[in-house]
């Protein structure tokens, strides 16, 4: 049976409270946190190891622009680290720098090497997602596992497979066995040039989606991974959604039985 969760970015409307209820109601396995809406995560409260009850915590988002290292990123990102640790959350999420200034070729190594330590001593998982975006500073998964075989850090940092950013890198292998988490969502805008998709054309996925969602996940069961999707929709047309139950169970019912199909 499939693992499925909600990323707060698909509700950003919602409380954390009010996204644990709803992910509760449609049978999911947790929840992922953000600190880059308009609602202040936590709902503004101290973290605390009761607040997501039997739900999990997947993970606290984001330190952005990881891999153009220096002690700001080190700071914002065992910072984070705490109050994972502090609200019993699994991982944090390390995201690339998208645009801007060139960064140093060895950000990556450099953010991993110091950052290792620090994730292995609060029990913690550094979730690294590439970006497709061509702006992007870090686009392909290879790169990381990679760096992450090399280093030994298999403990310390694992991946997240994100449909969207896998589709627009034109990245050909997956990797189930570093992936710890992932992000699902759909572009339906038939007009769209891949090259023209960007995070607001992110919606439920559906018989429309041009970015292969149903392939993908079935190449990474078929890996073996068994961990959660996360729903991670962007678009305000989801956000704007007043029936967000219905629609994410219709999106859950179209993955479950298209992926159940392909592998019958």
């Amino acid at each position: 049976m499939m693992s499925f969760a909600l990323n707060h970015m698909t509700v950003p409307s919602l409380t954390m409270t009010q996204a644990f209820g709803l992910a509760r109601d449609l049978g999911m396995s947790g929840v992922e946190l953000r600190n880059d809406l308009a609602t202040p995560m936590f709902d503004g409260q101290d973290p605390n190891p009761d607040m997501a009850a039997d739900l999990n915590i997947l993970a606290l988002a984001e330190v952005k622009a990881f891999n153009a290292f220096d002690d700001s990123v080190f700071d914002a990102a065992v910072a984070l680290m705490n109050q994972a640790g502090a609200c019993g959350a699994t991982a944090i999420a390390l995201i690339p720098q998208v645009g801007g200034d060139p960064i140093s070729p060895n950000g990556l190594r450099a953010a991993m090497t110091a950052l290792g330590p620090q994730l292995e001593a609060r029990g913690l998982v550094g979730l690294i997602e590439p970006i497709g975006f061509e702006s992007s500073t870090l686009r392909f998964k290879s790169l990381v596992v990679d760096l992450i075989n090399e280093l030994d850090m298999s403990a310390q940092f694992g991946l997240i497979h994100d449909t969207f950013h896998h589709h627009l890198a034109g990245e050909a292998s997956v990797y189930p066995m570093h992936t710890k988490v992932v992000h699902i969502s759909g572009v339906t805008d038939s007009a769209l040039d891949s090259g023209d998709m960007c995070d607001h054309h992110r919606v439920l996925v559906d018989r429309a989606d041009r970015l292969g969602n149903v392939a993908q996940i079935s190449e990474l069961l078929r890996g073996g991974y068994c961990g959660p999707f996360s729903f991670e929709a962007f678009s305000p047309v989801v956000h704007a959604d007043i029936d967000r139950k219905a629609s994410l169970s219709r999106s859950i019912t179209f993955i479950e039985n298209e992926v159940m199909a392909r592998a019958a």
